[in-house]
């Protein structure tokens, strides 16, 4: 049994096979339609989401098949105190799939030890947040053509933020990429991704605090919020949350190519005048989630013997 846990469970030969068939679904929908008509994708939401859960039942429907399960935990029976275990047990006799997030780190992980069908992670705590990185692989090979060679700006709540930890983890598997690191020294990336990914695999970095001093030399900007929260004081956040808004004068210097993502929601740190530029991509990048959940669920079906889609 196969699950997708975290990007790394994948080799490159199969991300770049399941970029590969997303690309075809794109080109050729219709041959889709029917792969997973009769199966069941159970979408267990534990936290709050829009995008995530919505895409994966969108893939789903799109693909022919059908959709199950909650959106909060309050909805469950968590509510009552039935363990992750227990729920994931029952509710794989009722699925051929499941999606699940969870606020708890390592929860999909212990869900795919009781799950009796494959188990995707949408999401845990901080920790990973892979068909988020999926998708954004997919979006950078539809807007660069390739995955390598490339300078990534990482903006934002680097500390907290699971997409970025997944991109990193994912991106490094790649010839010649560099990242610039922007964020405040209170929410820069965790000492464990610089040192099990950054400084293990090699990967040439920079950390600074504004945009403006490395835009001419991203090839790619990935903007995060930044969360007032996580600031110790008002007068902390107020001092750094400026900074870290992405608007028209700051791209002024940036490539003509220069590709900007975010995984969304977003806030203020990215000014409605920005959406118009054709270098932004979010909501391109949100619409090219459904496609990689689509090979997503396709590829974890087939490997279960569930469908001989090839």
């Amino acid at each position: 049994m196969r699950h997708l846990l975290d990007t790394t469970d994948l080799s490159l030969q199969e991300i770049d096979e399941m970029l590969s068939l997303a690309m075809d679904i794109i080109e050729n929908k219709g041959k889709y339609s029917a792969v997973c008509s009769g199966k069941k994708l159970a979408t267990l939401f534990f936290e709050p989401s829009t995008r995530t859960r919505l895409s994966f039942e969108a893939a789903m429907m799109e693909l022919g098949g059908n959709v199950l399960g909650f959106s909060e935990a309050n909805s469950s029976s968590a509510s009552k105190g039935e363990s992750v275990s227990d729920t994931i047990k029952i509710v794989s006799y009722y699925a051929d799939i499941i999606a699940m997030r969870h606020p708890v780190e390592g929860a999909p992980r212990v869900a795919s030890r009781k799950s009796e069908v494959p188990v995707i992670n949408a999401g845990d705590g901080g920790h990973s947040h892979p068909t988020q990185t999926l998708t954004d692989l997919l979006t950078i090979f539809r807007e660069k053509g390739r995955l390598g060679n490339l300078t990534i700006g990482l903006c934002g709540d680097l500390k907290f933020g699971r997409t970025v930890h997944s991109l990193i983890k994912a991106m490094c598997r790649y010839e010649g990429v560099k990242f610039v690191l922007i964020s405040p020294k209170e929410l820069s990336v965790p000492d464990y991704i610089k040192t099990d990914y950054l400084d293990e695999k090699g990967i040439e970095y920079v950390e600074v605090e504004k945009m403006e001093e490395v835009m001419p030399s991203l090839d790619i900007l990935y903007m995060t919020r930044i969360q007032r929260e996580r600031f110790f004081s008002e007068d902390e956040y107020l001092k750094h949350k400026d900074a870290f808004v992405l608007d028209m004068p700051k791209l002024e210097n940036a490539k003509a190519d220069l590709t900007i993502m975010h995984p969304l929601p977003r806030v203020n740190e990215i000014t409605p005048d920005v959406d118009e530029d054709s270098r932004a991509k979010y909501f391109e990048q949100a619409l090219n989630g459904k496609y990689i959940r689509m090979a997503l669920i396709i590829t974890l079906l087939k490997w279960a013997g569930e469908t001989d889609e090839d």
